[in-house]
């Protein structure tokens, strides 16, 4: 059996992993039999085996995730419903795009297949967390490296020992909301200068150390923002989510639902007005006298506000403590004036 890089089997690292808002979005997302369904960010697996479950017995998955060490972990969990799950290697903002989103009609025709629910989970999962050397986390001191794809040339390391001072703390304020942005990244080329950062732990002290020391009492570690800044723009998690989102949204067959749990506020905001641009009956001019644009909704939005977990599961999972769960309808195709 194939082992994890943190000494446990594939399948033991699946049994602890905790779906997050998994009820809610089993709620909202309605799995039926012989529905089609896409798990953008399939991750361990864990809201997979609920949606393949609650489908049964001829509902249909497509597994995606840029992680291929979690892609055999969820395979390996998902085993016995192997005839209704495919997974592919890829990022979700892609969608549109794979092979196994289209079908032919004849040798000369192809046509997209229409998906009755999409789920995206964003951010790291369980396994890139706890898993040192893939550099996610200062809890234990690993590589920095950060990539969910390792395959990308792009890493923590890189970005961290290369970019100009400026570039770093841009990063840091605009991903991370981090206040203390420019002495932070003013530590960091000073450290650098001495010897390359190449750990998370090495990391973490440096933040520590750039942090003024009157700024006590903190609720999350220094090095949180910072950390997260840099995992979004080595992944470039946020224009993937707006690219992903209008790709779930054209897949999606009238009725389909689109599921989006975010962790981070600049993911919600994206969600949230994204969800907006897609649910307006006019883009018109807000000055403009009348409607000109004929613009059709394609979304309807079903959560006014983010499904947020109750306090039993953040006592279970502490770890869904800023989790938030926006949903839509698909209502319309897209259409555009001639």
């Amino acid at each position: 059996m194939c082992r994890t890089k943190t000494g446990g089997t594939q399948k033991e690292m699946g049994q602890g992993h905790i779906p997050v808002l998994v009820d809610e979005v089993i709620q909202f997302l309605q799995p039926k039999n012989h529905g089609f369904y896409v798990d953008g960010t399939v991750g361990l697996g864990g809201h997979a085996a609920v949606i393949l479950q609650k489908s049964a017995p001829e509902g249909f998955l497509l597994g995606i995730d840029l992680d291929v060490e979690a892609l055999a972990i969820a395979e390996e969990r998902l085993h016995k419903y192997k005839e209704r799950v495919t997974f592919v290697g890829d990022n979700f903002a892609h969608l549109d795009q794979l092979p196994q989103l289209h079908r032919s009609r004849d040798s000369q025709e192809t046509t997209v297949r229409q998906v009755d629910g999409i789920l995206l989970d964003l951010g790291v999962s369980s396994l890139q967390l706890d898993t040192p050397t893939r550099g996610f986390s200062f809890n234990h001191s690993g590589p920095l490296d950060m990539r969910m794809d390792a395959s990308q040339a792009l890493s923590a390391a890189h970005v961290v020992n290369r970019h100009p001072e400026d570039a770093l703390a841009t990063i840091f304020t605009q991903l991370g909301q981090e206040r203390w942005s420019k002495k932070i990244a003013r530590q960091i080329v000073h450290a650098r200068r001495r010897k390359p950062i190449s750990t998370t732990g090495q990391l973490a002290e440096i933040v520590l150390e750039a942090i003024p020391p009157k700024s006590t009492g903190w609720r999350i570690h220094p090095a949180t923002r910072v950390f997260q800044a840099l995992r979004i723009y080595i992944n470039d998690e946020l224009k993937n989510l707006h690219s992903g989102i209008h790709c779930a949204a054209s897949a999606l067959k009238p009725g389909g639902r689109l599921c989006i749990i975010s962790f981070h506020s600049l993911e919600d905001r994206i969600v949230k007005e994204q969800f907006r641009a897609l649910s307006r009956a006019c883009i018109c001019p807000p000055k403009a006298p009348i409607c000109m644009c004929q613009h059709t909704p394609t979304l309807e939005i079903l959560t006014k506000r983010p499904i947020i977990p109750t306090p039993d599961e953040i006592r279970r999972n502490p770890r869904s403590r800023s989790a938030k769960l926006r949903v839509a309808m698909k209502i319309h195709e897209s259409k555009t004036p001639d």
